[in-house]
């Protein structure tokens, strides 16, 4: 079942960190190497609650979109004003749960609650999966770069875009 939240007191914050655990673990590897393992990943966590707090659900229009399954969040991602759109980000689905359609779930309903309009999605060029299911759900490559959010732009990732029924 889709959930769509636009605060974030509203997400429950430990179901949500188990989806993005392994994603936060790499991160925690990255910007804190002196720490132990559990520290990273605390100090990862963090960082994300104070994004969210400080920088995504202060976006007018931003909205987290969650899959639920038999009382768990398994995939999710957010959703944000973004050139004549919206630009998905953070698509994930915890580790436990792939391979089980949750994220194909989750995506098409997204496109049909937002079916009037464009949705665009940065991508790393070398994550096939996710390369994969967005263009399995009509996401068409319009560009060999990614211009983020807060304009700075990369070569790693490219840029496709779904246009709902204008």
């Amino acid at each position: 079942m889709l959930h769509i939240f636009n605060k974030l007191k509203d997400i429950s914050f430990s179901h949500l960190m188990r989806i993005y655990e392994e994603g936060n673990r790499e991160n925690g590897e990255e910007f804190w190497p002196d720490l132990e393992a559990s520290q990273q990943l605390l100090r990862a966590e963090q960082d994300f609650y104070q994004y969210l707090r400080e920088v995504f659900f202060q976006t007018t229009g931003a909205v987290y979109c969650i899959w639920e399954e038999q009382g768990r969040y398994v995939s999710a991602l957010r959703l944000e004003p973004y050139r004549d759109g919206l630009l998905l980000e953070a698509l994930e689905t915890a580790p436990g749960e792939r391979r089980k359609g949750y994220a194909a779930k989750l995506i098409c309903a997204v496109q049909e609650r937002y079916s009037d309009g464009r949705i665009y999605s940065h991508v790393h060029k070398r994550n096939t999966p996710s390369l994969k299911i967005h263009e399995k759900y009509g996401f068409v490559r319009i560009s060999e770069t990614a211009v983020h959010i807060d304009g700075s732009v990369s070569d790693r990732c490219c840029t496709l875009c779904w246009e709902g029924t204008r």
